[in-house]
């Protein structure tokens, strides 16, 4: 079994879901059960689903559940658009969530494309080469 902490796709998604809760708290009250409870179900759904794959013997079981992680992160990112349209998310915290995203999503890239190489990740290469991250990022505006 793979320690799923030790996973960088796993951090990144687990800070990803950390900063949704934080930014969500604000949303209206009659969102409470709509968008709100949507963005919040699926930025915790990546975190989860990784670390169940990881629990996972077989690599076939593993990718499907990293297939449905990036699902999931990828209705994450909507919902922070939206979120930003709806004027529920200030532009700076809109784009915050988005730079995290997309962090998060070139490290599940990376981390899907290893495994189905059948290497055994505990860093994300994509992260650590810069994919699929814009340039500001790449140059240090990262933390």
């Amino acid at each position: 079994m793979r320690d799923f902490t030790r996973i960088e796709a796993w951090q990144l998604a687990d800070e990803l879901t950390v900063a949704i809760y934080e930014a969500t708290r604000g949303f209206p009250r009659e969102e409470a059960y709509g968008l709100t409870s949507q963005i919040r179900r699926a930025a915790y759904s990546v975190p989860a689903d990784l670390a169940e794959g990881a629990s996972r013997d077989s690599k076939r079981d593993y990718l499907h559940f990293l297939h449905i992680a990036r699902g999931s992160l990828a209705e994450t990112q909507y919902f922070a658009h939206l979120s930003g349209r709806l004027g529920y998310l200030a532009e700076p915290d809109r784009a915050r969530l988005a730079d995290q995203a997309r962090s998060a999503f070139a490290c599940l890239h990376g981390l899907i494309a290893a495994v189905e190489e059948e290497a055994e990740p505990m860093q994300c290469r994509a992260h650590l080469h810069g994919y699929g991250m814009n340039r500001e990022t790449r140059e240090g505006t990262r933390t």
